[in-house]
């Protein structure tokens, strides 16, 4: 086993990478900015109503979402907690990357680079599910941008039956791209042996985040630094080729689509997103032209990560997730493209802008990120029933959003903190990033606390103020879109790694036309 010190030698610069996408001015093609710009200073103050902890939880011990100091220090963190969610089985292996799928009866454990190569079977973890109770690992993918770490880019598209992801070494990757056939789910048949898989045959692409088009015919890869757009055409997979790219803003991250592909919502890591007009390319028109067609910033968050389209009675709305300082997941009125408005939104009470100090207490010393959402999947994309959401230490949470103006949370899963065992996960970026222990992200939303007067330094300090080298992984980080099947959510948490749960049928009944939905 290789010294502590000997790897985090190796993972310093990576962990660095981790804190946040960072938003750059870096000379680029000049972005299209046209269309309307929309401002907002709210700060959403909606907590979703506690849920109601059946028999067999082991519920939280403090505010909700939060994982007080107390248990992360006494050990009670690493029992886990749960809430009318039960774990059915899981694989642990070395960890899980930032973004994981799953089709049939396989899962996908994405990497995240340089940990995937510090221990056995490197690249991609293949699992045969057949079983939940007990995950069978089958083969590893391990082409350049598999090895290379494939952090948020890992993506099915179920109907194509086609799994793709990028290369990304440290927050913005360029020219790596694969695309398997996943008929045999277990055994993904690599499509593309050419360009973006041969490294004498790069892809001219940036790579952070990925997803594809609601037909599947274009994935979409969007880099960090600078925020360039590209649209890879999948009409042969075994040719893929860009077809447009550009520059709508200085830094983009993940996105949603709209069910008909003439729309794209682009998350801006500064916060907030832009509305881009793709059905140029959607037709695949010559020289397509991707105009902006609505900007929208906030202060309520912060590297906003992603959007999932939904309707209401057929009324057009996006849930976008906020990835730090606390924004949570804003539900957005889409109907009018020139003007889209925030209309709700989903927090968790440790989320409030009141009990930022409470984060900085309890949150110290594990690392980046405190206790944000990340990435949240609808149930069906007309008129869902409930959203899942992964939350960085705070774990799986469920809410019933069939009136999304008043979403209530039905259950919640934080799974046991490997604590301790950081040198058994460097495939988890939250072991790799544990280099580092201040809560950066939750550092963002500090200072406007502090100016509105809700930010009490006295409720910040707790015994592990100061704990800012050496993260302890007294919790986990949940940042994969969990999938829906039933009452079962296949979900990985990047060090307890794959986990399949079961939501009680008494809390949750799933529609008929259940349909797991991201967006991209």
């Amino acid at each position: 086993m290789k010294s502590l010190n000997a790897v985090r030698a190796v993972a310093g610069a990576a962990a660095l990478a981790l804190l946040l996408p960072v938003v750059s001015d870096a000379a680029a093609p000049g972005p299209d900015t046209a269309g309307v710009v929309i401002e907002s200073h709210e700060v959403g103050r909606s907590v979703a109503a506690p849920a109601d902890c059946g028999p067999g939880s082991r519920p939280e011990t403090g505010m909700q979402g939060d994982v007080p100091a107390a248990d992360r220090d006494s050990g009670r963190s690493t029992e886990g907690y749960n809430c009318n969610i039960s774990r059915v089985g899981g694989f642990a292996g070395r960890g899980a990357g930032i973004v994981s799928a799953s089709f049939d009866h396989c899962a996908y454990l994405g990497t995240i680079f340089p940990g995937d190569l510090l221990g056995p079977a490197p690249g991609v973890q293949v699992l045969d599910v057949s079983d939940p109770a007990n995950p069978v690992p089958t083969v590893n993918l391990t082409e350049p941008a598999m090895l290379a770490g494939t952090w948020e880019s890992l993506k099915v598209h179920s109907g194509r039956k086609l799994l793709v992801g990028t290369g990304v070494p440290a927050l913005t990757g360029s020219g790596l791209l694969s695309v398997y056939d996943i008929s045999d789910c277990a055994h993904p048949r690599l499509l593309n042996p050419g360009t973006g898989t041969n490294l004498q045959m790069p892809l001219p692409i940036t790579s952070h985040e990925g997803g594809f088009s609601p037909d599947g015919m274009t994935y979409w890869s969007a880099g960090v630094v600078p925020g360039l757009v590209s649209a890879v055409d999948l009409t042969d997979p075994s040719n893929p080729r860009v077809i447009w790219q550009g520059l709508s803003g200085p830094s983009s991250h993940g996105f949603g689509m709209r069910p008909d592909g003439n729309r794209m919502y682009l998350a801006d890591n500064a916060g907030g997103l832009r509305i881009l007009d793709t059905s140029a390319v959607q037709r695949r028109d010559p020289n397509p032209q991707v105009p902006v067609l609505a900007q929208m910033a906030w202060t309520d968050g912060f590297a906003t990560q992603h959007s999932v389209p939904a309707t209401y009675d057929g009324h057009p709305y996006i849930f976008t997730v906020d990835e730090g300082a606390s924004g949570g997941v804003k539900l957005i009125d889409v109907a009018d493209d020139a003007n889209p408005k925030i209309v709700g939104g989903i927090k968790l009470e440790i989320n409030l802008p009141e009990n930022i100090d409470s984060q900085m207490a309890s949150a110290s010393g594990g690392s980046a990120f405190a206790y944000d959402s990340h990435y949240c999947t609808a149930d069906r994309p007309a008129d869902p029933t409930a959203l899942a959401c992964g939350w960085a230490s705070s774990g799986i949470r469920v809410f019933d959003v069939r009136d999304p103006f008043a979403a209530k949370e039905i259950g919640y899963f934080n799974p046991p903190a490997m604590k301790g065992r950081n040198l058994e996960r460097w495939n988890s970026p939250h072991a790799l990033a544990s280099i580092l222990g201040y809560p950066a992200l939750a550092g963002l939303a500090v200072p406007a606390a502090k100016e509105r007067g809700e930010f009490d330094p006295a409720q910040a300090e707790s015994p592990r103020t100061g704990m800012t080298l050496g993260g302890d992984l007294s919790t986990d980080w949940c940042m994969s879109p969990p999938e829906w099947r039933g009452n079962d959510l296949w979900v990985t948490c990047s060090d307890n790694g794959f986990l399949a749960l079961h939501l009680d049928e008494d809390v949750y009944t799933p529609p008929a036309n259940q349909r797991s939905t991201l967006g991209s």
